[in-house]
């Protein structure tokens, strides 16, 4: 049985043949699914990073259907006819699509692939939709990103009622469903069941540390840190806070340079850090080094997958009520839920962890309860199972 995979993760291939992507959560997502398969085909942008560091795909059976590298939809359409022409010669060799999205290239792909009536999965990890309120775009920037998200909305909703469908929380699922009855909730993850920690307890130092793992941009509600720091600190909490995860174009640039701009200008320089964007086998350690972890995202979200990844570790959480997040984090039983994303929210959520061990040593117990019902194996084993019974296939099981 052979998988074709398309999504808009750029990956390289290295001298000797192995796969590679930069931050390392699509490739752990692709390890997962290679034992259900004979072959798996990456259909995806490919260009190696100036950096050059990255997460490597394991499994021997997935090889590179390149595409043309793009980042965004602003250089995936002039590209568009050699990603066309490169999609049709692929397409050919496959039994199976899957479609991760939303992603510029996945309508194209569907369309191939049903009119040689093949079946196709998705899965949907995130809403366009709900992002356009938050981004900074002005005049005829914001009326041609307005025009791709209607255009991207009105392909996923034909693609969903055609394709078995897995939506990425409760709020993506209950926004699609009413397109299809071949639709199913799943949390999407990158964690083991050999990452998770067994600490019973943080914030044992002098100093507290914070950890925020987000890509920057105005969409992710990162703006009100420097406030929130400001007001822990006037309040007798030696808190200090690093933010790992990649500026998303100049929208990300200047979103970074006015936090960092505010943090100095209320003395925060030397207690908030942004550390840029580092490989999953490097960060799921470094989650370990911290005391609590913050997510105050915007809405748009499906589930944003370092939660389970901070539960994993055994931190503490706190984040926004938005999206799907409330469909795996529970107030008060495995993190904290705010209302808004704003300092007063975030510092006080912080400070109520610091006053309550009780509190905090709970959370963290039924984090690692809630990371051992979502880890890859368990997920993969999941949606495999229900794309078997919907294609009639019997995918292979080399694990």
């Amino acid at each position: 049985m052979r998988l074709g995979i398309v999504y808009h993760t750029r990956f390289w291939q290295a001298a000797d043949g192995s796969l590679w992507e930069s931050e390392g959560s699509f490739a752990r997502y692709v390890d997962s699914l290679a034992p259900y398969f004979d072959q798996i085909s990456l259909c995806v942008p490919v260009r190696e990073p100036a950096g050059g560091g990255g997460c490597r795909v394991w499994a021997p059976n997935v090889h590179l259907a390149p595409l043309p590298d793009f980042d965004g939809p602003r250089h995936f359409y002039p590209c568009l006819p050699a990603v066309l022409q490169a999609l049709s010669s692929f397409v050919k060799d496959w039994d199976v699509l899957h479609c991760r999205v939303p992603t510029p290239s996945a309508f194209p792909a569907f369309a191939m692939a049903r009119r040689r009536g093949l079946p196709v999965f998705l899965l949907v990890v995130g809403d366009l939709q709900s992002l356009v309120s938050s981004l900074p775009y002005r005049g005829m920037k914001r009326l041609l990103y307005r025009t791709y998200v209607a255009w991207e909305e009105w392909g996923l909703k034909r693609m969903i009622r055609r394709s078995l469908t897995f939506t990425n929380g409760e709020a993506l699922y209950l926004k699609h469903r009413s397109h299809s009855s071949m639709i199913l909730e799943t949390k999407t993850t990158t964690i083991k069941n050999e990452d998770i920690a067994d600490r019973e307890d943080t914030c044992s130092g002098s100093t507290i540390r914070l950890l925020c793992v987000s890509r920057i941009d105005p969409r992710k509600g990162l703006r009100c840190f420097p406030e929130a720091l400001d007001r822990l600190r006037k309040n007798g909490r030696d808190v200090c806070l690093d933010i790992v995860g990649p500026a998303v174009g100049q929208a990300g640039e200047d979103e970074r340079e006015r936090i960092l701009a505010e943090a100095n200008s209320l003395g925060l320089q030397r207690s908030l850090r942004f550390l840029g964007p580092m490989p999953l086998d490097v960060l799921l350690s470094l989650y370990r080094e911290y005391d609590l972890f913050a997510l105050p995202t915007l809405p748009g979200e499906g589930i944003p997958r370092v939660l389970l990844e901070a539960m994993a570790a055994g931190l503490p959480i706190v984040t926004t009520e938005v999206a799907g997040i409330p469909s795996l984090v529970r107030h008060e039983v495995n993190g904290l839920l705010i209302p808004v994303s704003s300092a007063a929210e975030v510092a006080d959520a912080v400070g109520r962890l610091l006053k309550e061990p009780s509190l905090r040593q709970s959370l963290i117990k039924h984090g690692y309860e809630t990371a051992r019902l979502y880890t890859l194996e368990h997920q993969a084993r999941w949606m495999m199972e229900r794309v078997a019974a919907h294609t009639g296939f019997s995918l292979s099981r080399h694990a």
